[in-house]
């Protein structure tokens, strides 16, 4: 099976910058697409980024032009550079992966979050 575990998550003040970084470990799988969702408490899960096969990108609204998805696909890393942050990004910050193998077939896989919080 497949593990992706996500780290830089952290407290960081308002106008500040934090980097996630989430890496995808196991044997025989590739990647379609992967992605960055996160969910503030009392609030549902909502994809913020993603980055498919062909290294198209997408981003909700409210962080376009302060986040930046990107991939490393020969280490199987994913990462989301976060500039300019605002307490309103303040989650827990998930790491998805659309993946393949020949053994298992295709899913959904999820990182355990990790937390980031932006002060005033």
């Amino acid at each position: 099976q497949v593990q992706l575990v996500e780290s830089g998550g952290g407290l960081v003040q308002a106008g500040g910058s934090l980097r996630l970084s989430c890496v995808a470990s196991g044997n025989h799988f590739s990647i379609n697409r992967m992605d960055w969702y996160r969910q503030a408490p009392g609030k549902l899960r909502e994809l913020v980024a993603g980055i498919s096969s062909d290294d198209s990108t997408y981003y909700t609204d409210s962080v376009k032009g302060r986040f930046t998805i990107s991939r490393d696909n020969a280490k199987n890393m994913l990462y989301l550079q976060m500039d300019s942050l605002k307490p309103e990004d303040t989650a827990v910050y998930y790491c998805h992966g659309d993946l393949s193998s020949t053994l298992w077939g295709r899913g959904d896989h999820w990182g355990q979050g990790t937390q980031v919080t932006v002060s005033s």
